[in-house]
């Protein structure tokens, strides 16, 4: 195996597990955040019970989890060293800020208020997990910010040996790719947050145990996941536009569309054929569709693969399953959270939702991680897009030195997420009077 290969391979698994923290921090900050403002206001001692509850899991989570983040700004330079001389100077500086603004105004503030429920006052100790809530989801926007700088490069000029250097940062900034990546990552970070609360309270739920708290909690949540559902609906949207506008072999690879027409219709129904260039079945077309989707006109023309050089294509199998999967579950958590929406005021809402929800805590995180192997898989063959090719900005290291470090960083991320998932599911399972010891 060659060093780009394993150097994908290991970009791959932090990418992994990383999905595996981060998502539920950032969402699960902002409910402790509206938990502990609820009880702030009302002074009713209930709301400060759900903060400790949910406060206990978020910890174990963000704990485990902040270490993902550092292994992966490393790789840049270890692994991807041709890559960093190349954008520097602009993808650089997105990740300084991120570090010394967003990921030390979290840190600092969490340790506030985890140590001080007896030290500060109400208020303040309130402000502290806004704090928090603010600044994870700042960092992830900076690290979107630069994600999206791969994707859809602006704000730069070529220098005298070719590298990219910063002209403007406000460009970089307000890409307006980035910020819809931003907005679709993030709504679907606080559903999955809203998800695993709803899982949580329904495994209690089903077995009677402590049911008003569970109850409370439901009815809570319930309205802010189907919100957020409906958001991500309108946010993939606006996405899929950006992709049509920016990235059309990235479109054409996400529906399997091959000849380039227009009125182009959906299909409900496609298995691609790669290897002979067309699709093996295409069935339940709904005419113009696509060509809505993209362009917001059903007459619009859409880019096919065949328009483009093989060499320029990404792995259509996997861009367009992936996609497709990720599509299949974003419908499937609308209509799940609209089930939640209604049943919440019910005295006992019916097992079949209760026990769905419980099976459904793992979808989320699979969602979000297809959505992110089509980000990242329909860019290739580009690091970034149409200016530098992956198979460019590997480091010039021995393929056994990136094959090592991959073994050790999936040894090491496996172990945490275990220990993660064990830990969560110690402490949810116990309730929330053992989170509140001490």
């Amino acid at each position: 195996m060659d060093v780009v290969l394993l150097s994908r391979l290991q970009f791959a698994v932090t990418i992994f597990f990383h999905f595996i923290f981060v998502p539920l921090t950032l969402g699960l900050s902002l409910i402790l955040a509206f938990m502990e403002t609820r009880y702030v206001c009302t002074g009713d001692e209930f709301w400060k019970r759900q903060t400790k509850f949910w406060g206990k899991l978020f910890i174990i989570n963000f704990t485990l989890g902040v270490v993902t983040g550092i292994t992966q700004e490393f790789q840049f330079g270890t692994n991807w060293s041709r890559y960093s001389e190349y954008v520097g100077d602009i993808f650089g500086s997105l990740l300084a800020i991120e570090a010394t603004v967003a990921f030390f105004l979290e840190s600092t503030f969490i340790a506030a208020w985890f140590f001080g429920w007896k030290l500060l006052g109400k208020k303040l100790h309130c402000l502290c997990i806004w704090l928090v809530a603010i600044g994870g989801n700042i960092s992830a926007f900076w690290i979107i910010c630069a994600n999206g700088f791969m994707q859809h490069p602006v704000g730069y000029a070529l220098d005298d040996t070719g590298r990219a250097i910063l002209t403007n940062f406000t460009d970089v900034v307000f890409n307006s790719y980035a910020w819809n990546e931003f907005f679709h990552t993030l709504m679907a970070s606080w559903a999955l947050a809203g998800f695993f609360v709803l899982g949580v309270c329904a495994w209690h739920l089903v077995r009677k145990s402590q049911t008003d708290f569970f109850h409370r909690a439901f009815k809570m949540v319930a309205p802010w996941t189907f919100l957020l559902c409906l958001l991500i609906a309108f946010s993939g949207d606006l996405n899929g536009k950006s992709v049509a506008d920016h990235q059309p072999v990235k479109l054409a690879a996400m529906e399997a569309h091959w000849k380039t027409g227009t009125h182009v219709p959906f299909y409900l129904i496609v298995v691609p054929d790669a290897a002979n260039k067309d699709n093996a079945i295409e069935a339940i077309g709904i005419p113009g569709l696509l060509s809505w989707l993209s362009y917001a006109n059903t007459d619009a023309e859409v880019k096919g693969l065949l328009d483009y050089p093989p060499s320029d294509w990404p792995d259509v199998n996997t861009v367009f399953w992936c996609f497709r999967l990720m599509a299949g579950l974003g419908a499937v958590f609308l209509l799940l959270s609209f089930w939640a929406l209604i049943a919440r005021n019910k005295t006992e809402p019916s097992r079949c939702l209760l026990k769905c929800l419980i099976w459904n805590i793992p979808l989320p995180y699979i969602a979000l991680m297809l959505g992110w192997t089509v980000a990242e898989m329909g860019r290739q063959p580009w690091i970034v897009y149409n200016l530098l090719r992956t198979s460019d900005a590997a480091s010039p290291v021995p393929a056994s030195s990136v094959g090592l470090s991959l073994i050790a960083f999936t040894v090491v991320y496996t172990v945490l997420g275990i220990l993660d998932i064990y830990l969560i599911r110690r402490f949810a399972i116990q309730g929330p009077d053992t989170a509140q010891e001490g």
